[in-house]
C-alpha cells in the first residue's frame, strides 16, 4: 500500500515542478526583453535631448556669448625711468639745499654741554660763494642766538645773517664756503593752477625731505591771509610745508625754484613767497649793500612772543573746515599760531602751533595787527583766549622786551 501512494505522490509532485518552472522560466524571459525594450526607448531618449541641447547651446552660445583670447601682460620694465619726473627734479635740486639750526648761546643744553637748539629750517644756496637764501623767521628770533648751517654732504659752517626783511621774511646768511652748488630760480609769472611742484627741506633735521603736490592757486593775495604790512601773492600748495622745510625751495619739474617755503596753514593748505618777488629782494639788498645803507628791514614790535601767527580770514576758516574736521564751530576769528619758539614766552605759556586764539584779556582778535598792539601797551601779562582744537582754554603768557 504505501509503494503504490508514494509514487503517484511523487509523480505529481514532478509534475508539477516542471509547470511551475517553465512558467517562472518564460515569466523571466518576458521580463528581460520588457526591460531590455524600455532601455533601448530610454537610451534613445537621452541621445536625442542631448543632441537637441548641443544643437541649442551652441546657437545660443555663437549668438549671445563673448568670446576669451588669451592676452600678454604688458612688459613694466623701464616705467621708473620713463615716469619718475619728481625724483629727477629732485636729483637735481637737493645739493643745493641746507639745514639751518639756530642755538641760544645762553642756555646750554645739559646733555651735550653745547648752546640749545631752539629751532630748525631750511634754505637753498643761490650763490658758489655761500650766499643763500632762507626765511626771515627761520633765522631773526632773539639776541644771544647763533646760526649753524649743515650742507647736504654732511659739512656745517657757522653762518651770519647778511640780510632780512622781516616784513616779507625773507633773509640772507652768508656761510665762509666756496665752489657750492647752486639752486637756479625759475620765474613764478607764469606758474599754472595744477602744475606739480615739488617742496625741499629738512624738516626735524632730516636732510632733503621732499614732499609734493600742485598749485592751488597762484595768487593769494597777502591780505587774504591777515599778513602785516605785506603786498604779496602768495603760492599756494597742496605739497606739505612743514616748520623744518620753512626757507627750502619750492621747485617746479625743470629744477628750479618757483617759491620759498613760508607756512603750513593744515594739511592740504601750505603756501609760498613767489620767486619773483625774491629776485626783487635779492635785487634791493645787493644795492643797498654796494652803497653802504643798512640793509636790515623790520616791523617786529618791541615785544617779543616768540610766535608766528596768520588771521583767519573767513575764506581761510571755511577752507580749514572742509579739510579738518577738528575746528570748533564757535571759531568765527582769530589768529592761527603756526610756529612757537622753544625756550619763549609763548612756549612757556603754554602756547602750541596749531592753537587759535580768540580773545586777548577779553578783547576780541580779529587779525594779527591787533596782536602786535595789544604787545606794545607793555602789558606785563596776557591772558589769551584759545581754540586747541574742539577744546576752549585760556593761558597766561609774560612777552618780554625784544632787546633781551
Amino acid at each position: 500500500m504505501l509503494k503504490v501512494f508514494q509514487r503517484p505522490v511523487s509523480n505529481a509532485l514532478r509534475s508539477s515542478l516542471r509547470v511551475i518552472s517553465t512558467s517562472n522560466f518564460s515569466s523571466s524571459k518576458n521580463k528581460n526583453e520588457h526591460s531590455k525594450e524600455k532601455n533601448r526607448k530610454s537610451n534613445s531618449s537621452l541621445i536625442i535631448a542631448g543632441i537637441a541641447s548641443m544643437v541649442v547651446g551652441g546657437y545660443l552660445h555663437k549668438k549671445y556669448s563673448t568670446p576669451v583670447y588669451a592676452r600678454t601682460l604688458p612688459q613694466l620694465a623701464g616705467r621708473r625711468k620713463q615716469y619718475n619726473f619728481i625724483s629727477d627734479a629732485v636729483e637735481v635740486c637737493a645739493p643745493a639745499v641746507v639745514y639751518i639750526e639756530i642755538r641760544d648761546m645762553s642756555r646750554m643744553d645739559y646733555f651735550t654741554n653745547e648752546p640749545m637748539s631752539v629751532s630748525n629750517g631750511s634754505g637753498f644756496i643761490i650763490g658758489e660763494d655761500g650766499l643763500i637764501l632762507t626765511n626771515a623767521h627761520v633765522v631773526i628770533n632773539k639776541q644771544h642766538t647763533s646760526v649753524r648751517v649743515k650742507l647736504m654732504d654732511g659739512r656745517t659752517f657757522e653762518g651770519a645773517v647778511e640780510d632780512f626783511d622781516s616784513v616779507s621774511d625773507l633773509a640772507l646768511v652768508r656761510i665762509k664756503c666756496k665752489d657750492l652748488p647752486v639752486m637756479r630760480l625759475g620765474s613764478s609769472s607764469d606758474l599754472k593752477a595744477g602744475e606739480w611742484v615739488v617742496a625741499l627741506g629738512s624738516p626735524l633735521a632730516l636732510s632733503n625731505t621732499v614732499t609734493a603736490g600742485v598749485v592751488s592757486s597762484t595768487q593769494r593775495k597777502s591780505m587774504e591771509l591777515g599778513l602785516r604790512g605785506r603786498d604779496i601773492d602768495y603760492i599756494q600748495t597742496d605739497a606739505a610745508i612743514t616748520f623744518g622745510n620753512s626757507g627750502g625751495p619750492l621747485v617746479n619739474l625743470d629744477g628750479e625754484a618757483i617759491g620759498v617755503n613760508s607756512m603750513k596753514v593744515t594739511a592740504g593748505i601750505s603756501f609760498a613767497i613767489p620767486v619773483d618777488y625774491v629776485k626783487q629782494f635779492i635785487h634791493k639788498s645787493a644795492e643797498r649793500r654796494k652803497q653802504g645803507k643798512s640793509s636790515r628791514t623790520t616791523a617786529q614790535s618791541k615785544r617779543y612772543m616768540g610766535i608766528t601767527m596768520l588771521t583767519l580770514t573767513d575764506d581761510l576758516l571755511q577752507e580749514l573746515r572742509i579739510r579738518n574736521n577738528n575746528v570748533a564751530p564757535d571759531v568765527k576769528h582769530g589768529v592761527l599760531i603756526w610756529r612757537v619758539i622753544v625756550g619763549s614766552p609763548a612756549h612757556i605759556g603754554g602756547l602750541f602751533p596749531g592753537d587759535i586764539v580768540t580773545h586777548i584779556d577779553g578783547k576780541a582778535i580779529k587779525n594779527s595787527t591787533d596782536v602786535y598792539d595789544l604787545l606794545d601797551e607793555n602789558k606785563e601779562v596776557l591772558a589769551m583766549t584759545i581754540f586747541r582744537g574742539l577744546k576752549k582754554m585760556t593761558i597766561n603768557v609774560k612777552p618780554e622786551d625784544n632787546s633781551r
